[in-house]
């Protein structure tokens, strides 16, 4: 496995912890998930848009949260595929819609900085 593979796959394992520690009321061990999936995101871009490029495997990921986690990360890079999952992920009901249409919210009011590029 690449270092970009490595740090996809710690990207999508961390979103998926976070979510499950959200559901299970454990805050704490989701801010330390958090931490983690920012820090491989930040690790990704270091190698410019190879790094993007990696993370948009993602996309397809089985998980609703990793999809949405990467296409908000990656809005600014891949817009139109990013917009695709996160307009489709807004129309349901419960936390990951929800998040995805309030980066859906912030792109469009221009308050949106998760990737300044």
């Amino acid at each position: 496995m690449t270092q970009l593979e490595q740090l996809v796959a710690e990207f999508a394992e961390n979103v998926a912890a976070q979510t499950d520690s959200i559901w299970r009321g454990d805050a704490k061990t989701g801010n330390k998930h958090a931490r983690r999936y920012i820090a491989a995101f930040g690790k990704l871009i270091a190698h410019g848009d190879a790094g993007r490029d990696a993370l948009t495997v993602l996309f397809k990921h089985p998980r609703m949260d990793v999809r949405v986690s990467a296409a908000a990360y990656l809005l600014r890079y891949r817009t139109a595929e990013a917009r695709t999952i996160l307009d489709e992920a807004a129309r349901g009901e419960g936390l990951v819609p929800f998040e995805a249409s309030l980066v859906l919210k912030n792109w469009e009011n221009g308050t949106w900085a998760l990737d300044p590029g």
